[in-house]
């Protein structure tokens, strides 16, 4: 059966439920016994907002505060190779550096779940992408060697110094074609690397809505291409159950930050309109394997933001797994 087959078997049976989600952790069971307790949700942290840090003391102070998951960013400053929807010379990464940096977060007791490679895959021009594309198998490689297997990254973005066209790069039909060609190659390598990359929707670029998201995914037909799900990027197109309703079945991880509406600038959880009473209980009813990774944080706000998410679950009925 193939992957968009499946999904829609998926969402009629679901469909039909989604409704009782408020309810689900209340419910009884049949025969009047008390429904099952929801599955305990893992919360983790983005190293991005951490500049100042080494990655053995980011580990030992994130380890300290009973922290058991990472989302990898390099850059840190023993490891300053982060460069967004570009590139970054790679060539002194070495595998004994890699390990290095690995073991800073293991030996703390910490799990690498994912690594931010965030390249540019909409170039117009054909030869950047095929660099970005060499850039992110490069990537693999580095996250095979930290024995790490999932990779994220946006659609990327493109401005053009030529006054904007009617419509927009990242809506026009063959760059759709073109993105979709660049998404079955990722694959292509990705199996090559026994990697997989998860793909973050954002209401301003090429996956813009929740929907837009889950027909590139179904386009691209693949194991080895997931989503990466940050509410706050589609906050102001989509409702937090049409987000979970188009791509639970693909989503690996959630972004925990927040986002006024009708503002671009994404904050740390708490400071924004989104519901996190409510995207907590989907989480877990939806997609309880995903970590939630606090994101736009760093060391003066990640223990308020962090405060925040715990205390959406604990007042949702949830639980947070202790490792």
């Amino acid at each position: 059966m193939s992957q968009i087959t499946h999904r829609r078997q998926f969402l009629r049976t679901a469909a039909g439920a989604a409704a009782a989600l408020p309810f689900a952790a209340a419910a009884p069971a049949a025969g009047g016994e008390p429904a099952p307790p929801r599955p305990a949700l893992r919360v983790g942290m983005a190293t991005l907002g951490f500049s100042n840090y080494t990655n053995a003391e980011l580990a030992k102070e994130l380890s300290a505060q009973g922290i058991r998951i990472v989302q990898l960013f390099l850059s840190q400053t023993d490891s300053r190779y982060w460069k967004y929807n570009s590139r970054a010379d790679l060539s002194d990464l070495t595998a004994d550096r890699c390990q290095a940096i690995a073991d800073a977060y293991r030996s703390a007791g910490i799990t690498i779940h994912s690594i931010g490679v965030y390249t540019n895959l909409i170039h117009p021009e054909a030869a950047e992408r095929e660099a970005n594309l060499a850039y992110f198998e490069a990537m693999m490689k580095i996250a095979r060697t930290m024995g790490v297997r999932q990779l994220v990254t946006e659609a990327g973005h493109f401005h053009s110094n030529q006054p904007e066209p009617p419509v927009p790069h990242h809506f026009q039909e063959e760059v759709w074609k073109t993105m979709v060609a660049t998404g079955k190659e990722l694959a292509r390598r990705a199996e090559a690397h026994d990697a997989i990359v998860l793909f973050e929707p954002f209401f301003r670029g090429f996956l813009a809505s929740a929907k837009r998201t889950r027909v590139f995914l179904e386009a691209i037909d693949s194991p080895r291409i997931r989503a990466l799900l940050d509410p706050a990027n589609l906050l102001e197109v989509n409702d937090l159950e049409e987000m979970f309703e188009q791509l639970a079945p693909w989503i690996e991880c959630l972004h925990a930050k927040d986002r006024k509406l009708h503002v671009d600038r994404g904050v740390p959880a708490g400071q924004g309109d989104l519901d996190y009473e409510r995207f907590v209980t989907l989480a877990a009813a939806r997609t309880p394997q995903a970590p939630l990774i606090l994101e736009y944080v760093g060391p003066n706000d990640y223990q308020q933001a962090r405060n925040h998410l715990l205390d959406a679950v604990r007042k949702s009925g949830g639980t947070v797994a202790a490792d």
